[in-house]
């Protein structure tokens, strides 16, 4: 629903939908409380699942070789030919494990671009990103700014394959699977990109800072706007940090509307 002011509020329902009851209640959009929230959240900002680091990721870049040839071909696939070869994918370690690589869902034209960090065991056996209990409470976040999975909507992640014990992807494996996910974006072309977690959000902008100094703030990718949530795994972890998943998807329902009111 939405308030007077046309911001979108809460109702018990939808709190409900995010598992936030009673930790979390609307605060009226007070200046002084969001600004407090906000120093809480840099206080917190070392809280992020850990991830590679931005040096790690270039200091370790010549582990997989890079062909230009490769690149080039990549960058001229449609959407068959994209699937079919991330299908048969042997660029670095994780295929040895798969079950099936994971190429990601949705509508190829959407304007919402979701992209989290790596299949998961259930991932890895349905072939679909986001299905496990981080995919309910991805739908359940959806719904609550009036989205559903599939409709205007696309869902990937940064590598393809699961790495073992769903740990976080290394540097090598983000990157060998980079060309894929830079296509996706350029075949999608979505108004915005919404990088889920701190994986996501350091491969994307190749900057290793925490979520918590991301989050609220529109950042870019290629020309394209993006920001940065928490990833839904890390929410159902951390119950503090579950709370601010409403004001973060406030956020990107704002950024969204403002980016199409330009259009």
């Amino acid at each position: 629903m939405k308030s007077k002011h046309g911001s979108f509020v809460l109702s018990e329902a939808a709190l409900a939908e995010l598992d936030l009851l009673p930790v979390w209640r609307w605060r009226g959009g007070d200046a002084a409380t969001e600004a407090a929230a906000q120093q809480q959240e840099s206080a917190a900002a070392g809280v992020a699942s850990p991830a590679p680091s931005g040096e790690a990721i270039h200091s370790r870049a010549a582990a997989v070789p890079e062909s230009a040839d490769f690149r080039s071909e990549v960058v001229q696939m449609g959407w068959p030919q994209l699937k079919a070869c991330v299908k048969d994918c042997a660029r670095c370690v994780l295929h040895q494990k798969r079950k099936q690589s994971v190429f990601g869902v949705g509508d190829e034209k959407a304007n919402w671009l979701f992209v989290g960090e790596a299949p998961g065991a259930d991932e890895d056996a349905q072939g679909e990103p986001f299905v496990g209990q981080a995919g309910k409470l991805l739908d359940n976040m959806l719904k609550t700014i009036d989205l559903k999975r599939g409709e205007d909507v696309y869902i990937a992640n940064v590598v393809k394959c699961r790495p073992p014990g769903n740990r976080n992807p290394e540097p090598d494996e983000a990157r060998a699977c980079e060309p894929y996910l830079t296509r996706q974006i350029q075949l999608i072309q979505p108004k915005l990109i919404v990088a889920l977690g701190k994986v996501a959000a350091v491969n994307l902008l190749a900057r290793d800072v925490p979520v918590a100094s991301l989050r609220n703030k529109v950042h870019e990718y290629q020309g394209i706007p993006l920001i940065v949530m928490y990833h839904p795994a890390y929410l159902l972890r951390s119950l503090p940090d579950k709370a601010k998943a409403w004001e973060d998807l406030l956020f990107a329902r704002r950024t969204m509307t403002a980016l199409q009111a330009k259009n």
